[in-house]
């Protein structure tokens, strides 16, 4: 299991994805105080300024951790801020990891979120050497399925009330893909 020193910035097709810096605080608290955004997430609903600042230091030191890595993702053309992605955790005694993301709902529909899901699964494997990445949704976020089935991704079941957040125990639906699986 090899985590690179060196930051590895992604680029696709339509995105960027580069290292997150505390300057991302405000618009990823702006992305996270959308409703719609932490629907189906254990981020908390509207969380304060604090709470993202937080979140976005911890996205900023996760890859010289060893234990992560996350990145903020960009509209190539705009620059525009178009969400975060990550890998939440990386096993390296296990080669595994898990990611997740959250993308503007203006971004919703065109793609981007499949495009940077496909490149971090693409540096998990290729440039971190994962041989498995995990992921989970809840009960009812098709649009998230559906991304990462396209990003080969196998839907691997329920884990009844698996954790508690946002005052109920929520189950998690469980997805994986292994090094080798074909993409979609």
């Amino acid at each position: 299991m090899r985590l690179t020193k060196k930051f590895p910035v992604l680029a696709t097709k339509c995105l960027t994805l580069r290292a997150p810096t505390p300057k991302d605080a405000a618009a990823f608290h702006a992305l996270m105080s959308q409703s719609g955004v932490t629907r189906y997430s254990n981020w908390p609903d509207a969380p304060s300024k604090t709470e993202a600042e937080r979140s976005m230091r911890w996205m900023a030191k996760l890859h010289a951790s060893g234990k992560g890595c996350a990145w903020i993702i960009e509209d190539r053309k705009s620059k525009a801020f178009v969400g975060a992605i990550r890998f939440n955790s990386i096993e390296k005694k296990w080669r595994c990891g898990q990611i997740g993301y959250e993308s503007h709902p203006g971004f919703w529909g065109r793609g981007f979120m499949s495009e940077a899901v496909a490149a971090v699964v693409a540096c998990g494997h290729d440039t971190f050497g994962l041989n498995r990445i995990d992921a989970w949704t809840l009960p009812g976020n098709a649009a998230s399925d559906r991304v990462l089935e396209k990003s080969g991704f196998r839907h691997e079941g329920v884990l009844r009330q698996r954790a508690w957040f946002k005052g109920a125990f929520h189950d998690f639906r469980m997805f994986g893909r292994v090094a080798g699986d074909p993409v979609g």
